[in-house]
């Protein structure tokens, strides 16, 4: 059990997004996907985005299937599943 906290603590130190990062990247908004997390200014759910990397489709993957993402909202989307 400790293992996987000390797993998880060092995914929070690499990520470098802050909340208020998070808050710039992402929005929820009742009349956008039922009220689903989206990448701000898209219709690109964060749960989407974490489907595709579960997948096992890399970062770069997603980006050329979804131009108007950049790789931050990527990172974004990981950092809030955490």
């Amino acid at each position: 059990m400790i293992k996987n906290r000390n797993k998880k603590r060092s995914a929070l130190e690499i990520n470098s997004f802050s909340n208020e990062n998070l808050i710039e990247k992402l929005t929820v908004a009742n009349d956008t996907l039922n009220g689903k997390p989206v990448i701000r200014g898209t219709r690109i759910s964060v749960q989407t985005v974490l489907e595709f990397l579960g997948a096992g489709d890399s970062k770069e993957e997603i980006l050329h299937q979804n131009p108007s993402l950049v790789m931050e909202d990527i990172d974004a989307c990981l950092r809030f599943a955490l």
